[in-house]
């Protein structure tokens, strides 16, 4: 039986059933304080088309915050390349969007060069 998600206490349902100053109390600091400003044009043009239920949103708001309303919709969100989908679950609440839309690739190291080592630092380069 697969446990139900609560989030600071209160379910899906409960919610999506409370206000954006409601929700607010209930998530961290920075958030909050991010929510309480207002949001930027990008933000509520992003909270229009979710409210329109559009397909295919593309945004390049990294800075929103994760609210109820958006869960279970894909968002793309712009890594500064291209556009990164990312699906929201339930555990990213409160969280940012470009939290999920990484801007760097993971570093793979390979093997050392030549003069990168005590053995190859006198082997010529041909």
């Amino acid at each position: 039986m697969k446990k139900e998600f609560t989030f600071k206490g209160k379910t899906i349902a409960e919610l999506k059933n409370l206000s954006l100053n409601e929700f607010m109390l209930l998530i961290p600091a920075n958030e909050r304080r991010h929510l309480k400003r207002g949001l930027t044009p990008l933000e509520k043009k992003l909270l229009k088309d979710l409210k329109e239920k559009k397909q295919n949103i593309e945004t390049h708001a990294r800075e929103m915050v994760i609210i109820p309303e958006m869960i279970g919709i894909a968002i793309k969100v712009y890594n500064g390349k291209e556009f990164i989908p990312v699906f929201i679950a339930e555990d990213m609440l409160g969280h940012r969007l470009g939290e999920f839309s990484l801007t760097r690739k993971p570093v793979r190291h390979g093997a050392a060069g030549i003069g990168a080592t005590r053995g190859t630092a006198h082997q010529s380069v041909n």
